[in-house]
Order: C-alpha cells, then sequence, then structure tokens
C-alpha cells in the first residue's frame, strides 16, 4: 500500500520536471534558431551593402578611365597638330627657298633677307642645294609617312637612307632635324639628342637651326639635363631673336 502511494506521488513530480525540462529545451531551440536566422539577415544585408559599394566603386574607375582616355586623345591630337603645322611650315619655308633659288643672281638680298626672318642672327648664309624633283619627293613621302601614316619606324629608315643618297642639301638638314623630331615621338632621347645636335652644330645657319636648338633643349630637358637645357634655351632666345622658336624658349626660360 506505502509503494503504491509512493509511486502515485513521485509519477506526476517525474512528468512534470520532464515537461519542464521539454519546454526549456524548445525555448531555447527557437531562441537559437531565431539568433541564427537574424545573424543570417545580418550577413545577408552586411552582403548586399558590400556589393552596392563595389559597384559604385566599378563605376568611379570606369568613370576615371573615360576621363584619361579622353585627356590622352586630345594630347595625342595636340602632338599631331603640332607636328603638322610644322611640316607645314617647313613645305611653306621649301617652296620660298625655291622661288629664291630661281630668281636672278643680281637680287641677292632677298635670299639674305629671308635667312634673317628665320635665323636672327645671321647675316649671311651658307649656300645649301637645292633639291631635284627626285629628291623632294622622296622627301615628300617621308612627310607622308611622319604625318599621316605615323609609320615611324619606317620613317627613321628612309630618312637615314636619304641622307647618306642625298649630303650636304637643303633637304638634307631638314632631314636630319625631322629625325630628331621622330626620336623624339617614339621617345628615344639619346637618338633625338644626336639628331638636333647635328642641325644645331653642323648647320647653325640653316632655317631649321632655330627650331634644332630649341627641341635639343626639350630633349635635354627630358634627359634631366636641367643646366645644359637651359643653356640651350637662352642660345636660341640671344642667336635667334626673331625666330618663333625664340618664343618658346623665352617660355621655357620663364617658367
Amino acid at each position: 500500500m506505502r509503494k503504491l502511494l509512493m509511486a502515485a506521488v513521485v509519477l506526476p513530480f517525474a512528468f512534470g520536471q520532464a515537461g519542464v525540462a521539454l519546454a526549456q529545451s524548445t525555448t531555447q531551440a527557437f531562441q537559437n534558431s531565431s539568433s541564427e536566422a537574424q545573424r543570417k539577415a545580418n550577413s545577408s544585408q552586411a552582403t548586399a551593402e558590400l556589393f552596392y559599394m563595389i559597384q559604385q566603386l566599378q563605376g568611379e574607375v570606369r568613370r576615371l578611365q573615360g576621363q584619361v582616355e579622353e585627356q590622352k586623345y586630345e594630347i595625342d591630337r595636340l602632338k599631331e597638330q603640332g607636328r603638322d603645322r610644322y611640316i607645314d611650315l617647313d613645305q611653306r619655308i621649301l617652296d620660298l627657298s625655291e622661288k629664291i633659288a630661281e630668281q636672278p643672281a643680281s637680287s641677292p638680298g632677298a635670299g639674305a633677307g629671308v635667312a634673317g626672318a628665320a635665323g636672327g642672327a645671321a647675316t649671311a648664309t651658307k649656300e645649301y642645294r637645292q633639291p631635284d624633283a627626285e629628291e623632294r619627293k622622296q622627301y615628300e613621302a617621308i612627310q607622308d609617312l611622319i604625318r599621316n601614316q605615323k609609320n615611324y619606324d619606317e620613317a627613321i629608315s628612309q630618312l637615314y637612307e636619304f641622307i647618306d643618297q642625298y649630303p650636304e642639301g637643303d633637304l638634307t638638314v631638314n632631314a636630319y632635324y625631322w629625325l630628331g623630331e621622330v626620336y623624339l615621338v617614339k621617345p628615344q632621347l639619346e637618338q633625338a639628342k644626336q639628331a638636333f645636335t647635328i642641325v644645331a652644330t653642323r648647320y647653325p645657319d640653316h632655317r631649321k637651326a632655330p627650331d634644332a636648338v630649341y627641341k635639343l633643349g626639350v630633349t635635354l630637358d627630358r634627359l634631366g639635363e636641367k643646366q645644359e637645357a637651359r643653356r640651350r634655351m637662352e642660345t636660341v632666345v640671344r642667336d635667334y631673336p626673331n625666330s618663333s622658336a625664340a618664343n618658346l624658349a623665352q617660355k621655357y626660360l620663364g617658367s
């Protein structure tokens, strides 16, 4: 009888404890599940925000790359315009020189006047051999390689061949100058320095001398030879004061 009473008391108590434990376990599991869902939601939001930031950064990079490409295009366009102006001016001066050479010998002052306008310092200029039709044709073909085709390697090769084939002519000096210009564009600065130096030292009375001395200064500046570059710019201003190169050299010295 006593055992039955004890069983009647113990069994309900045991079931009650088991129910409490089951309820606690269920509550803990629900809380853990809720926390895990919250963490996943937070992680998903952070990932979405990070993805959005990456997209923004990628868009900004594309925008900056577009601006860089536009600026590069503009710089290249200005460089090409500058080279084209030089070639046009070179062609006009060549035409004028040929017309002067065709004038009667009784008007020597005309040639000296043109030389004085181009150089500014020279009072007597060397007589350069004028080109024949074939020489002029080859020179114009080289100009086309530089100006229109932008085939600088082939232009360099043909410039050397032109200099070897037609030494000490009026266009030979031009060829040395354009050799320096093409090397400067590539850029192969040591070779450009050599070409401009030949014009500046061997042909100081030629119409291309002021431009060659100025471009020699620019080349030296890019090579880091600042003091020698300044000296060359001062030479342009002093020896060729009426040339356009003197104006450019003066701006360089002023900066």
